[in-house]
């Protein structure tokens, strides 16, 4: 009798109800994730080829968020709407050589990138380093770093003058392969502001939260005039460890150590997204079998 009366009141259920039953569920599902990519394990797909050959494009990563600090959900999955997030106090900092996971800060003259966005590099320099790129060799605080295990440039790859105008800071003329000095910014550190150095220094600046402008004699931040700027957070530089083919620090600048979500640990999937695929046979013949339970270092 009991089995009767509740298929009756199945049955009985407006499609009303079963929408607000069926959205309850999918928002329940999308809570769960949130915490759990904001809280312990995310996954992350690699759209690019600047770290090949540590990972490859199509590859798909966990990543460790315990390690650089959990934090609440920073977006509605599916959706890539970015929130306002809090981070807790991390296990350890990020060090030279880690690979990491970090929110882009946009490109060089942006205060704020156009979409929210991971990405993946490799940190090569922590919040008070000096570093250098001579001739394609990287210095860190006057000592050559050598390249990972499966980094790679290119010695004939040209140093194109283009890049003069395209790498960061704005105005300093550098390019890929001789770049810096440029010591990393940490908290704490005085930046003197003139009017031949705030071109280099306003969109790091603005990243931090104030607005910058000039009344033609003054520099203001905030509304107030300044010759001096307290940096606020600090940073690291991050490259990718196919140097010849990395948009990275060199061209946006610094990643701010608070930004980092976490550090890749492994290749739970993989296939090759740069093959012709026309049909599901071919996507099958992509799959990177090699790939799969990769850690990465």
């Amino acid at each position: 009798m009991s089995k009767k009366k509740a298929k009756s009141k199945k049955e009985n259920q407006s499609f009303g109800q079963w929408l607000i039953s069926w959205i309850k569920t999918i928002a329940g599902a999308i809570v769960i994730v949130m915490i759990i990519n904001g809280i312990a394990i995310a996954s992350f797909v690699v759209p690019t080829g600047s770290m090949e050959n540590t990972v490859m494009t199509g590859d798909f990563l966990f990543v460790n968020k315990f390690v650089y600090g959990p934090s609440t959900p920073q977006v509605i999955p599916f959706f890539n709407i970015p929130l306002p997030y809090y981070k807790l106090p991390p296990i350890m900092d990020p060090e030279k050589g880690d690979v990491i996971v970090f929110v882009f800060p946009g490109m060089r003259d942006q205060a704020e990138a156009d979409e929210f966005q991971y990405y993946l590099k490799r940190c090569v320099a922590t919040a008070g380093d000096t570093l250098q790129i001579i001739n394609n060799k990287l210095y860190v605080n006057g000592k050559e770093s050598k390249l990972p295990e499966h980094g790679t440039y290119d010695d004939y790859y040209p140093d194109l003058p283009r890049e003069k105008f395209d790498t960061f800071p704005y105005g300093k003329g550098w390019t890929r392969k001789n770049y810096g000095p440029i010591v990393i910014p940490k908290e704490g550190d005085k930046i003197q502001l003139t009017k031949q150095t705030l071109p280099e220094w306003k969109i790091f600046i603005a990243r931090e939260g104030h607005s910058v402008t000039t009344d033609g004699v003054n520099i203001l931040i905030d509304g107030e005039v300044r010759n001096e700027y307290t940096v606020e957070r600090d940073y690291v530089f991050g490259m990718g460890d196919n140097r010849d083919h990395s948009l990275d620090s060199r061209f946006w600048g610094f990643i701010p150590v608070q930004d980092i979500v976490g550090s890749p640990i492994v290749v739970y999937w993989s296939w090759d997204t740069n093959s012709p695929i026309s049909n599901l046979v071919d996507k099958f013949k992509s799959i990177r079998w090699n790939r799969i339970a990769t850690f990465i270092d």
